[in-house]
């Protein structure tokens, strides 16, 4: 994935600073345009109605076990990821899903999240030792991750298969509701590298994007956990 060939044809025009400013211009209308379009889908999704959660699940750590009340943290808001970490995933027990693994690698500092009120956690199948360890491992002992002891809270949110995201709301009373659940490429705002290929010539480089001829174009969905990618050229 580096130091691919790139014949000159396949590079931008090159004109003018005057040209250049016309076209970014133009570019700029388009985006404030996209802009807009996000905010309204915003508004939109703080509209979405919500539904009572009242089954007691169960979440474990090396700890102990606590509830679905619990990984609030005292907070308003919690978004629980669900991260394919089990014995179907390639490279079990030592690998977590490739791209959850990737996901993960963008969870930022939990401070930011916290003061507005919101709470981040991970939760998998696995056992609280190997989640442990493989936190140890990748760099990831800043998530508050979580072990499913079976796969009722799975299946009651849409995350019994591979990955996805869910958005709980708690109100004074702590009755805990369900606000909006994602998945597939829907997790994409949650990874900022995408968005910065997406500001460049090249883009994401994968064979579905319309991008112009000559350009690197290969298989879609190539991230790799991050001690994979193979080294540099020098």
């Amino acid at each position: 994935m580096t130091g691919l060939p790139l014949p000159d044809h396949a590079l931008p025009a090159v004109v003018s600073p005057q040209e250049w400013e016309a076209a970014h211009e133009a570019m700029l209308l388009e985006e404030k345009e996209l802009t807009r379009a996000r905010d309204a889908l915003a508004a939109r999704r703080r509209r979405m109605p919500m539904t009572r959660v009242d089954t007691s699940y169960r979440f474990v750590t090396s700890q102990g076990e606590v509830g679905l009340l619990e990984l609030f943290q005292g907070r308003r808001q919690l978004l629980v990821y669900r991260f394919f970490f089990q014995p179907d995933v390639d490279g079990w027990p030592e690998k977590g899903c490739a791209g959850c693994s990737y996901l993960a690698d963008h969870v930022p500092h939990l401070a930011h999240l916290n003061a507005w009120d919101t709470s981040f956690v991970v939760v998998s199948p696995a056992s609280p030792e190997q989640i442990t360890e493989l936190q140890t491992r990748m760099g990831w002992r800043h998530i508050p991750w979580f072990s499913l002891p079976d796969d009722t809270f799975s299946r009651d949110f849409n995350v019994n298969e591979y990955f996805g995201l869910n958005v709980f709301l708690r109100d004074d009373h702590d009755q805990i509701y369900r606000t909006y659940y994602v998945s597939a490429r829907g997790v994409e705002p949650l990874l900022p590298t995408l968005s910065m290929l997406d500001l460049t010539p090249l883009g994401r480089q994968e064979d579905w994007e319309d991008t112009p001829t000559g350009r690197p174009q290969l298989p879609a969905y190539r991230a790799r956990r991050h001690d994979e990618y193979p080294a540099a050229p020098h």
